[in-house]
């Protein structure tokens, strides 16, 4: 049995502007250039990342039954002046609630980068990634 995911179909339709309408499959969502009506698609790609590895993170301490009680994902993306305005470097930041080891939450966020997180490994490799972490108990 293959484990292939099917293609991502979705359809854009402009609606004025530089604001399009976007459907894949039930999924519904406005993307605006300026980032008003909808995330700007520079948005959209970053919340894409830090969203894909914060549900690997999750995903595996979960799995590892630690007591995660909360996880907060912080991203900048720094982008050049010069066309295109492409990333040129992320930074990423988790903070973590529950009571976990802090070399787990470290090896989670590894095994993403390195293993499973597939918007990670569909943009160039040559941006660099700078992750951090801070595990805290909460009250």
């Amino acid at each position: 049995m293959s484990d292939a995911k099917p293609p991502v179909v979705l359809e854009l339709v402009w609606e004025n502007e530089l604001v399009f309408a976007g459907k894949s499959g039930q999924v519904e969502l406005r993307v605006d250039s300026d980032g008003v009506a909808g995330p700007s698609p520079m948005q959209a790609l970053a919340f894409g990342l830090a969203g894909c590895m914060a549900m690997d993170v999750v995903h595996i301490l979960k799995k590892g039954r630690h007591d995660l009680r909360g996880l907060r994902a912080d991203l900048v993306g720094n982008r050049t002046d010069e066309q295109p305005r492409r990333f040129i470097s992320f930074d990423l930041k988790y903070t973590v609630t529950g009571n976990v080891p802090d070399e787990v939450v470290g090896r989670a966020i590894e095994l993403s980068r390195d293993k499973y997180c597939s918007v990670w490994h569909s943009l160039r490799q040559d941006i660099p990634l700078n992750l951090s972490h801070q595990v805290t108990t909460g009250v």
